[in-house]
């Protein structure tokens, strides 16, 4: 039971912190594999793709923490365990291992494309449910597509 009142009717709360908890665990999903490929890639595009790494985790962190305060804020609660992460991210999963500069740039791009169209259904959802959590979620995933393209344009 939370302490913290909502205007959301019972239902649209719902909706909106479901969208959220979905949120939060592909973000810090994102956050993970991006460090993980960050220590680990190698290859002629090591430094570009070591940098354009961080920002993505950066850039998941700080959306992460903007979905679980919009859940709390609700009345919601977050969940970024690890055991929740590890079983309901839309995110492919990543190798333990150095990993080629290439072979991150596919994965970062596989990982952008699922995230994306599930932060689309997201945003589809809380449509009338919850403007304000619908509007965090588009700003959220204009910056994903945004480093999607950035990831895309290091194809050869």
């Amino acid at each position: 039971m939370s302490t913290v009142r909502s205007s959301l009717t019972e239902e649209n709360r719902k909706i909106a912190a479901d969208a959220l908890q979905g949120a939060l665990v592909d973000l810090i999903d994102l956050s993970l594999i991006g460090k993980q490929a960050h220590w680990n890639v190698y290859g002629k595009h090591f430094r570009s793709l070591h940098l354009q790494l961080d920002e993505t985790v950066n850039t998941a962190r700080n959306a992460a923490d903007t979905v679980a305060e919009r859940a709390i804020a609700i009345g919601a609660s977050a969940d970024g365990r690890a055991l929740t992460v590890a079983d309901e991210s839309s995110a492919p999963k990543i190798e333990p291992g150095q990993i080629a500069d290439s072979e991150v740039v596919s994965l970062f791009i596989d990982a952008y494309t699922a995230i994306i169209g599930k932060m689309r259904e997201r945003i589809e959802v809380t449509d009338t449910a919850d403007p304000v959590t619908q509007d965090i979620l588009i700003g959220i995933t204009a910056e994903l597509e945004k480093q999607s393209w950035m990831f895309q344009a290091e194809l050869n």
